[in-house]
């Protein structure tokens, strides 16, 4: 199959119309359904939103390969798509996109055409190849350019397969290329469609340039690819893996090892070469040399609490939609139930519904924290744990629930490792579940249960009795924390700490601050805009308007942008700003009805009075981060200075 095939001319948009990158991926969702390649254009657009969620697809360098295999996807397809004067696609290296290569292929399908689409990924990367594309006026000339280094590509073939070959070439003078270092590497990406190949081409080109041997085995989509052997891994100086999904890291037990995401293959590939030639990289221990999917992390740059909080952070991430889903229907709720009363057949079918979703939130922390450690056998186990730890332990007993479900069945994998073949199959089905599910069982019945339940119950009273003072610092600190990073580590330590409260007692003063701290960074950015436009680029000033709603919404990433530009004005300004609203909340002693939902709590609280000082604390934190942040940023024309 030939690129060209895929590449169809009906789909391509020389003149996009899009001018951000929702637009681009509904006009490019679009495209392939009135032209019969998708059954439903909503559902590949949700695929394609999914896919920028895990990492965004704009490379840099004005490319970007948006895709999704996604069952609604007819026949795999190619769109080629222009943005003449540019967007932001949110690419990696921070510049507008004017190229894109949109992706549609079928869910269940490894034909061939994943290997030509694969073709595609690594000829995006030759130099020259997206400039040409810039200048392309008609579909023709797309063609043209694409033939024109699909050619390049046959040429360069016979050098390539010099870098991926574990052996020398029968060409090379004895023994010449067996004396040059040899490196091995595994690219993956989630879907397996372009990132896989770019990242394989980048780090093939790398080792070319610095003159190293390298084989690249390709995780994609059509299955593994170019697998190393025991004795490629053997051989090799390092090892490479560039992977957003696992992949088999117990043969690399004893090796060099450098792990970084996909697109570091692809933007920081000779980097990552001369670190390997270096040898710059930890040894490599596993805990299972039994090449079973669970894996240590091989990043020789992430220590242990590195480890714990991405953990943690992927039980939070799996238990923020209960968290938003189920709060927001509370809140609705309480509103239905203030002017229709708690008869109301409406008002009991939403607070059923999300109390439903809000029951499960230590479970699926637990269960997720489990599984980021011990995999998928870790799930049953963690998601009990997190159970029995909602009916005593709290918030605090589910997380270190989570944590021992994982590492029980570690531990279970590592002595059961050695046992015959004969029962391998019996592991999944039956030991890990039982054996895993008993043991967690022990542990929190008798140690974990009694042990929280004590301190749970300890907190919950000092926070009961707290007083006004203790109430204004502590949410004058929790406020700032969720502006300080903006989703980080120090933010999500607000976040779970007002959860658990919320969750354990319902205290809602601590998710009210944490609320207006999550909400002052957006607000106060669109205002400083508005206020200072000197100090602003006209990119810049275009986002008031998205800012402003987004922290409404409690939705604190639309500053994140402008922190990482000019963090040492930005940071300083909101999380001042933040601290007062969190504090102005303490005082008032504010409590908010739901977890989540920004200003769409309002009508569910309390009074009319609560309503009022939760907006007051926004507005006076905002007005504040505004001020001060309109002294320190410096005009665009002074950065360059």
């Amino acid at each position: 199959m030939e690129i060209k095939d895929l590449l169809k001319k009906e789909l391509m948009i020389l003149d996009l119309n899009a001018n951000n990158k929702k637009d681009a991926i509904e006009e490019i969702a679009t495209k392939f359904y009135d032209h019969g390649f998708v059954n439903s254009k909503e559902e590949f657009s949700e695929g394609l939103k999914a896919r920028e969620e895990q990492g965004s697809t704009a490379l840099g360098d004005g490319v970007a390969i948006p895709h999704s295999k996604n069952k609604t996807v007819k026949e795999p397809a190619v769109l080629f798509a222009r943005k003449k004067d540019g967007l932001d696609y949110e690419a990696l290296d921070g510049e507008d996109t004017f190229v894109f290569f949109a992706i549609a292929a079928p869910d269940g399908e490894n034909n061939l055409h994943v290997e030509t689409l694969a073709e595609l990924s690594k000829m995006i990367m030759k130099a020259g190849f997206v400039d040409d594309l810039k200048n392309a006026n008609t579909p023709d000339e797309v063609y043209g350019v694409i033939d024109k280094y699909s050619e390049n590509k046959k040429e360069e073939k016979v050098v390539e397969n010099t870098y991926t070959s574990n052996t020398p070439s029968n060409n090379d003078s004895a023994g010449e290329n067996i004396s040059k270092d040899f490196i091995v590497a595994v690219t993956a990406c989630p879907n397996g469609i372009a990132h896989t190949y770019m990242a394989q081409e980048g780090l093939e080109e790398a080792a070319r340039k610095a003159g190293v041997d390298i084989k690249v085995e390709t995780n994609g989509s059509d299955g593994i690819k170019n697998r190393l052997t025991e004795e490629d891994i053997k051989r090799a100086k390092a090892v490479i893996i560039t992977a957003d999904k696992k992949v088999e890291t117990a043969r690399f037990d004893g090796k060099k090892v450098i792990q970084r995401p996909v697109s570091d293959g692809i933007r920081k590939a000779d980097e990552l070469i001369d670190r390997a030639i270096k040898g710059n990289a930890n040894i490599f221990h596993s805990e299972n040399k039994a090449n079973e999917s669970y894996e240590k992390s091989a990043d020789d740059s992430q220590n242990l609490w590195q480890r714990v909080y991405g953990d943690v952070m992927n039980g939070i991430s799996h238990m923020l939609p209960f968290v938003i889903g189920g709060g927001i229907l509370l809140a609705i709720s309480f509103l239905f139930e203030r002017f229709m009363g708690d008869s109301s057949s409406l008002f009991t079918f939403l607070n059923g519904l999300g109390s439903d979703a809000m029951s499960f939130l230590i479970p699926i922390l637990a269960g997720y924290i489990a599984m980021s450690i011990g995999d998928r056998p870790a799930l049953m186990p963690g998601m009990v744990a997190g159970l029995m730890a909602s009916r005593g332990a709290g918030f605090i007993g589910g997380l270190i629930g989570g944590f021992v479900a994982g590492y029980i069945i570690n531990f279970i994998k590592k002595i059961t490792r050695n046992l015959p073949k004969s029962v391998e199959g019996l592991k999944p089905m039956l030991i890990y579940p039982v054996l895993g599910l008993l043991l967690t069982g022990i542990v929190m019945y008798f140690i974990i249960d009694p042990i929280f339940t004590g301190i749970n119950t300890a907190i919950n009273n000092w926070l009961l009795n707290m007083s006004g003072s203790n109430r204004v610092l502590l949410g004058a600190l929790l406020g700032a924390m969720m502006a300080i990073d903006m989703g980080g580590p120090i933010n999500k330590a607000a976040y779970a700490f007002a959860i658990g409260v919320f969750t354990d007692t319902g205290i809602g003063s601590y998710m009210a601050a944490v609320m207006v701290g999550g909400m002052v960074p957006p607000i106060a950015i669109a205002l400083a805009c508005s206020l200072f436009k000197s100090k602003f680029t006209e990119k810049e000033k275009e986002t008031k308007i998205t800012n402003f709603i987004l922290g409404l919404s409690f939705i604190t990433e639309g500053a994140i942008p402008f922190a990482a530009s000019e963090p040492q004005s930005v940071i300083p300004s909101v999380a001042i700003g933040s601290a007062i609203a969190g504090a102005l909340v303490g005082a008032f002693n504010v409590q908010s009805p739901a977890p989540h939902g920004g200003v769409f709590v309002l009508p569910a609280m309390g009074s009319l009075n609560q309503a009022l000082f939760f907006l007051l604390a926004v507005a006076v934190g905002s007005i504040v981060s505004a001020l001060i942040l309109g002294k320190l940023k410096k005009r665009p024309e002074e950065k360059l200075v």
